[in-house]
């Protein structure tokens, strides 16, 4: 029997995905994973970085990408994981992001009061239904519930496949290298102790840069100050239509419409918008004519909270903070010759504890122009 084989050409690590197993180009197929081509991984960041068009779809194949190598490195290092294993951890990373609603982040605090982690959990929960449990050990895998913790840890922790993926990914297509980071040479470094995923030691000069990297990405990409400005016109608009119940768009947890949910993505929103423009309501009808047309409000950053506006949909303040490092997560831990586990914090001799737990905090003020 022909063992059917999809090849998929990825630009980031410059060669191809190969795909053989049926039950996971199955997943793919599904039109839960289909409607990812739909979702822009970086919301509007297109605005401020035009290359940045690339999409969860394209994310999430280049994590199981990644996955499969790490999986290959630690079973070349004599950790023992079984072929179902393997497929479990591969599907868990394949529909990490399965929930994440229109624009990716920019629409979750106004469309969904669910958050994104567990819409996930119950797509893949309906996958595995029409599937027949063929996602039983991705779920446990997922949830942290199956026994191997290492596994849980390759889709979500500090040091995950995704994290892995998403910073190369968005420094391609954003042109900002700062974010370019080892991503061959951490892999090759992974390896389990205890039934932890720990770097070698040779690894942690790599584990530095991602860790630098990642706090550069955050503030020159993730939370670039025109960025933030789309997103706040955006949230206006959405929240406009919402007071004036002219939006279709919003979904509660209880009773939470899954399919209804599933089939909204960047297209319906934008369409919504560019209709929007020509509703009778001059807040809405100004708000939508500024998306377009890209007229964004002006933004300043500060130290210091600013003063509260007038409830406005045009000006408004917020708060930023973001840590490169989380210590109320699994720390990073480097794995010694000698036999001895450290966390990064104690390992590196640039990344220490003061550095790790510095959180940067930006307050902004957004008006028109």
């Amino acid at each position: 029997m022909m063992i059917k084989r999809k090849i998929i050409n990825d630009p980031v690590y410059d060669g191809f995905l190969s795909i053989d197993d049926p039950v996971i180009l199955q997943v793919i197929e599904h039109p839960f994973f289909q409607r990812q081509r739909r979702i822009k991984q970086l919301g509007l960041t297109y605005l401020v970085y035009p290359g940045a068009m690339h999409t969860r779809f394209s994310h999430m194949l280049g994590a199981l990408n990644l996955m499969k190598r790490a999986l290959d490195v630690l079973k070349l290092k004599g950790v023992e994981i079984t072929d179902e294993e393997c497929r479990g951890a591969k599907l868990a990373i394949l529909l990490h992001d399965l929930g994440h609603g229109p624009f990716s982040h920019t629409s979750e605090r106004v469309l969904v009061d669910v958050p994104h982690e567990e819409i996930t959990l119950l797509m893949m929960k309906r996958i595995n239904e029409e599937m027949h449990g063929e996602l039983d050990l991705a779920i446990a895998i997922f949830s942290n519930t199956y026994h191997k913790h290492f596994l849980h840890q390759l889709v979500s922790s500090q040091l995950d496949m995704d994290r892995l993926d998403y910073l190369g990914r968005d420094s391609f297509f954003t042109g900002v290298s700062e974010g370019i980071v080892g991503t061959d040479r951490i892999i090759s470094m992974l390896n389990v102790h205890d039934d932890e995923l720990v770097i070698d030691e040779k690894g942690i000069y790599s584990v530095e840069k991602f860790i630098i990297s990642r706090r550069l990405m955050y503030w020159q990409v993730y939370m670039h100050k025109t960025v933030i400005a789309a997103d706040q016109l955006l949230l206006n608009i959405l929240r406009r239509a919402r007071d004036l119940n002219v939006s279709p768009f919003t979904f509660h947890l209880s009773p939470f419409d899954l399919d209804r949910f599933a089939e909204v993505d960047d297209d319906d929103i934008m369409v919504a918008v560019k209709h929007w423009q020509h509703s009778d309501d001059e807040i809405l009808s100004t708000l939508c004519k500024n998306m377009v047309n890209r007229r964004l409000p002006a933004i300043r950053f500060n130290t210091e909270p600013f003063p509260e506006p007038a409830p406005s949909y045009f000006e408004g303040t917020g708060k930023l903070a973001n840590r490169s490092y989380d210590f109320n997560d699994q720390e990073i831990k480097v794995l010694y010759k000698d036999g001895r586990c450290l966390p990064i914090s104690e390992a590196s001799d640039q990344l220490d504890r003061h550095f790790l737990e510095k959180q940067v905090t930006k307050y902004y003020y957004y008006h028109p122009k």
